[in-house]
């Protein structure tokens, strides 16, 4: 389940720096429970998406130099030849 928690830390991350209240990398890594390494490493795959990141220092927050939408759906189902039940499932917007 490593990529889901991975995935739902991006989401958190996306989040914070929409609204730009990340803190420091070492206070967003407290926020996540995380180390400050996986904040960076979580940063670059952001970037990898062709998120324009900027950090302002004086505000102490990272943020978006560029429109940046990241939607993530996860859902997951399991069945037998009876039925199908959904364990998890859900859908992260943000605009």
């Amino acid at each position: 389940m490593n990529t889901i928690k991975t995935l739902e830390r991006l989401q958190k991350i996306h989040s914070l720096m929409e609204n730009e209240c990340t803190g420091s990398p070492y206070e967003l890594a407290r926020k996540l429970n995380i180390s400050e390494r996986s904040i960076y490493n979580l940063i670059e795959y952001l970037r990898d998406f062709e998120a324009e990141i900027g950090y302002d220092r004086s505000r102490k927050t990272y943020y978006y130099r560029n429109h940046f939408v990241l939607n993530l759906n996860i859902s997951l189902c399991v069945g037998t030849e009876d039925a199908v039940t959904e364990v998890l499932g859900g859908s992260y917007l943000r605009y």
